[in-house]
C-alpha cells in the first residue's frame, strides 16, 4: 500500500514546490518541502525496496539483520541529500506486524526529518496493522477500491506506486480490475509527461508473480508516456525491456536469496531525458556498487 511518511505542513507548500501527493501519511512533525530551483530541473529519489523490518532487531536471515540493515543506510540515504524516498514493498518482515511497523518507523525517522517518505505495501504487509501505526491521510487516497496508490507530481516526472498486495504472507500479486481502471483513466485522461511506475510484485507468468501484469501492459502499451517499471519481491537486481518500457527489478535492503546478488539500495536521479540509477550495495555481490546505470526515453 503505497504512502508517504512527511511533515506536518500546508499542502498547498508542497504544490508550491512541484510535488502533489495523494495517500499521504504523517511521521511526527519532520519533513521540509524541496527547495530552489533544482527541484524543477531533476527529482532525485532514494529507492529501497524489501526492507523486511522486524519487530526484533536480532532478526535473522541468510546471516543478515535487516533492522541492522536499515539502521546502517539510513545516514547515507540522508547523505545523498534526495528529494524523496521511497520502499518499494515488503516494509515488514513476514506478517506485517504492528510491532515491526513501530520499529520501521523510528529507523525512518532521520529520512523523515529530511524529505518525504513514500512506503508501498508487498505480500509481507499488512494493511490494517500498517495504517494503525503509521495513520494515512484517508482524504488524500486516490480512488481506487480497496487499495491505496500514490501519484508524485513532479515538473519532469510523474511517479505512480501501485499496490499489488493480494494475501499477506502469500507470494502472489494483484492490481485488480478497479486499479487497472483507475490507471488506464490516469494515463488516458492526463497529461504525457514522462510516466514511471512502481509495484511491489515481479513481471512474469508465474504464480508467485504479479498475477494480472500481462493486462497491466495491455494498459501500458499504447501510451508512450510510460517510460518504465519498477518492482522488487525477487530480491534480484537486474535490468530488462518488455513493450517500450524499461524495467527495473531492484535488489533488496533486507537480505539476499542468491549470494550473486547484492544487498542494497539506488539512488535514482530523474531528469528530462530519463533517470540515472546508481547502486549503493553494502551487502552480498559488491561488483556493481557505485556504479551507475542511465537509461533514457
Amino acid at each position: 500500500m503505497p504512502s508517504i511518511l512527511t511533515a506536518l505542513e500546508d499542502r498547498r507548500t508542497f504544490v508550491r514546490n512541484g510535488v502533489l501527493t495523494t495517500a499521504a501519511l504523517t511521521l511526527g512533525s519532520f519533513g521540509r518541502p524541496l527547495q530552489g530551483a533544482s527541484s524543477t530541473e531533476h527529482y532525485h529519489l532514494a529507492i529501497l525496496s524489501d526492507t523486511h523490518i522486524p519487530a526484533d532487531a536480532l532478526n535473522e536471515f541468510r546471516g543478515f539483520k535487516p533492522w541492522e540493515n536499515l539502521k546502517r543506510i539510513v545516514p547515507d540515504i540522508v547523505a545523498s541529500n534526495p528529494q524523496g524516498a521511497l520502499i518499494n514493498g515488503d516494509a515488514a518482515r513476514l506478517t506485517g506486524e504492528p510491532e515491526d511497523y513501530i520499529q520501521l518507523k523510528k529507523l525512518l525517522e532521520p529520512v523523515a526529518s529530511h524529505c518525504p517518505i513514500y512506503v508501498g505495501m508487498g505480500n509481507h504487509d499488512d494493511r490494517e496493522h500498517f495504517n494503525k501505526v503509521i495513520q494515512p491521510d484517508a482524504a488524500t487516497k486516490a480512488d481506487v477500491t480497496d487499495k491505496h496508490v500514490l501519484v508524485i507530481e513532479h515538473p519532469i516526472v510523474r511517479i505512480i506506486q501501485l499496490d499489488s498486495l493480494l494475501y499477506v504472507d502469500k507470494v502472489a500479486g494483484l492490481l485488480g480490475k478497479s486499479q487497472r481502471e483507475w490507471l488506464y483513466r490516469v494515463l488516458t485522461e492526463t497529461s504525457h509527461k514522462p510516466t514511471v511506475l512502481f509495484v511491489h510484485h515481479t513481471l512474469g507468468d508465474n504464480d508467485g508473480d504479479l498475477l494480472d501484469a500481462d493486462k497491466m501492459f495491455d494498459i501500458l502499451r499504447p501510451h508512450s508516456q510510460v517510460k518504465a517499471v519498477f518492482y522488487g519481491h525477487s530480491h534480484t537486481y537486474v535490468y530488462g525491456w518488455r513493450e517500450g518500457k524499461h524495467l527495473i527489478n531492484l535488489p533488496a535492503v533486507g537480505y539476499n536469496f542468491n549470494d550473486d546478488q547484492p544487498v542494497g539500495w539506488m539512488n535514482g536521479r530523474f531528469h528530462k531525458q530519463g533517470v540515472d540509477l546508481t547502486l549503493n550495495a553494502f551487502g552480498g555481490n559488491l561488483n556493481d556498487h557505485g556504479k551507475t546505470v542511465s537509461l533514457r526515453w
